[in-house]
């Protein structure tokens, strides 16, 4: 059975099916073929059942939220592409013509942008609309992705995912614990301050509401921005108010900078990486290094 093949073994089956038939590309084969071992891998090793064949667009799409930490644009766009030929022409998993969303890759991101300074995000959040400022400050103040502003939560209303942590997470720092749902599906905790949490519980919604981000769905439980449209926002208002922009990520850089800056007064450096990388949701201190550039 194909859940007991090797990574490599199993992707050569699936490109097999479908070499000829629907790619005839040698490089393309090729590349997909690769692409495939890599995701057969992650699928043993997060101990996934039924292997290669196994994935569905869910799963696709924490692949490459995941793989999108480590890999470039080019690396997760050929990758995407190969799972989705996989299920449209093997599995069936995907009706041929349907797609899987687009996932920017995080490391892209973390390699060209540059942190805001308090001063800067103050300037860019009152150029924004009351809604998108809002985000803005809260995704400084949590280093909070775009798409995860659509997904807080008070932490009383929904746990958070086990994962090991330091006593040292969130030193020096009060506020109200929230939940917020990240990348390969994790909830994480995140910690907004008193008045950036009271001025969200003022936006509360009655009921949640449905929003489609990048093909992807979220319920969100506050009136405030997140995703691709809030991100645009920053952008524009950046270009605004200081002439440049380095994107909505150019926050998480400055949450994570300013926190290795409080934290170093008591912790050692390599304490106050992976202190920021468990705030952070990536739980791997040499990603946090990235963003201290």
């Amino acid at each position: 059975m194909a859940t007991f093949r090797a990574p490599a073994a199993q992707a050569a089956h699936v490109m097999k099916a479908m070499q000829g038939h629907h790619l005839r590309s040698v490089g393309t084969v090729r590349n997909y073929e690769q692409g495939l071992t890599r995701v057969a891998e992650w699928m043993q090793q997060e101990r996934l059942p039924g292997g290669l064949r196994a994935m569905t667009p869910e799963l696709a799409i924490n692949y490459l939220e995941q793989r999108g930490q480590v890999v470039g644009q080019k690396a997760l766009d050929m990758e995407r592409q190969a799972m989705q030929a996989m299920m449209q022409h093997v599995t069936g998993r995907l009706a041929v013509g349907g797609r899987l969303p687009v996932i920017k890759s995080e490391h892209a991101q973390v390699l060209t942008a540059r942190a805001y300074t308090a001063a800067q995000v103050a300037l860019i959040a009152a150029a924004q609309t009351p809604r998108h400022g809002l985000a803005t400050e809260l995704a400084y103040a949590a280093g909070l992705r775009a798409h995860e502003l659509l997904t807080l939560r008070q932490g009383a209303d929904r746990a958070a995912d086990h994962r090991p942590a330091l006593a040292s997470k969130w030193q020096g720092r009060d506020g109200v614990m929230y939940t917020v749902h990240g990348k390969g599906g994790l909830v994480r905790d995140v910690l907004l301050p008193h008045a950036l949490a009271q001025r969200l519980e003022a936006v509360r919604l009655d009921a949640p509401t449905s929003i489609t981000d990048r093909g992807i769905h979220y319920l969100s439980h506050y009136d405030i921005s997140g995703g691709q449209r809030w991100s645009n926002s920053v952008s524009a208002a950046s270009v605004r108010v200081l002439g440049w922009s380095t994107g909505a990520h150019g926050l998480r850089h400055a949450y994570a900078q300013q926190r290795m800056a409080e934290l170093q007064a008591t912790l050692s450096r390599d304490a106050a990486l992976t202190t920021v990388s468990q705030e952070m949701g990536h739980f791997r201190p040499e990603i946090t290094e990235t963003y201290l550039r």
